[in-house]
């Protein structure tokens, strides 16, 4: 069980590396939006794994904040680029 968390891990690394190249390289503002709602998504799931791992259920509690701040704050960058703000 323990080599199947492994490997997932190792793709939520795979993803944060490929998130983090097109947030940096993106040519448009919205693809640079898409990437960091993909960081964060990712983020999230990751503490969800640690949180599994480690059996510290605390984490829980900090991806949930984590994942509505990181939801908030795309709607605001979206309303912004859309010029709506």
């Amino acid at each position: 069980m323990i080599y199947i968390i492994y490997i997932a891990l190792g793709f939520m690394i795979l993803g944060l590396f490929f998130a983090s190249f097109r947030f940096i390289k993106g040519p448009t503002a919205g693809d640079r939006m898409v990437a960091l709602d993909t960081l964060t998504t990712i983020l999230v799931a990751g503490l969800v794994v640690l949180a599994y791992i480690f059996q510290r259920f605390i984490y829980l509690d900090v991806a949930l904040v984590y994942a509505v701040l990181g939801f908030i704050g795309v709607i605001v960058i979206a309303r912004y680029l859309e010029g709506a703000l």
